[in-house]
């Protein structure tokens, strides 16, 4: 059972692994394509942010933006293919702010196609995020063992 868990593990991070592989090699000076694509929707996404807040965000540089999600990403996915709940922690954290800002089906009317298809991605992250959520659930369910001599030492006290 130990196995099957460690290849799922390997599957499913390897998704976040090549993909940040895949941003880092194209990063470049500007960014590469990943910052070419995100900017205009990060840049709508605040725009909405600060109209909801009543108050101006601070400018963010969208180099910074990718630099932290290939980290997110990347260090992330190989914390998670060793068990880790922090490697998780940061799956989910990359999942919780990448989703709404690159799948923003909210902008496009109900009848368009280009709603749809955002519609079924931003749902297929959905589906990630529950299953790390699914996954640090289980990982603190299951009880720890303590040592033999550890319980040892309660039993005579």
């Amino acid at each position: 059972m130990g196995f099957i868990s460690f290849v799922g593990r390997v599957l499913f991070a390897s998704i976040f692994l090549l993909s940040a592989y895949q941003e880092f090699s194209e990063f470049g000076t500007d960014g590469g394509p990943a910052a070419k694509a995100l900017k205009p929707k990060f840049n709508l996404f605040m725009q909405q942010v600060s109209k909801s807040l009543g108050m101006a965000v601070p400018h963010i540089d969208i180099k910074t933006v990718i630099a932290a999600t290939m980290f997110l990403k990347g260090f992330g996915g190989l914390l998670f293919i060793i068990s880790s709940s922090f490697g998780a922690f940061l799956l989910l954290l990359y999942l919780a702010f990448i989703t709404p800002v690159v799948y923003d089906f909210y902008n496009y009317e109900m009848e368009s196609s280009q709603f749809v298809q955002l519609f079924v991605k931003f749902s297929q992250n959905l589906a990630l995020l529950g299953a790390l959520l699914f996954f640090l659930g289980m990982k603190n369910s299951i009880p720890r063992r303590h040592s033999k001599r550890r319980a040892g030492k309660t039993k005579t006290n």
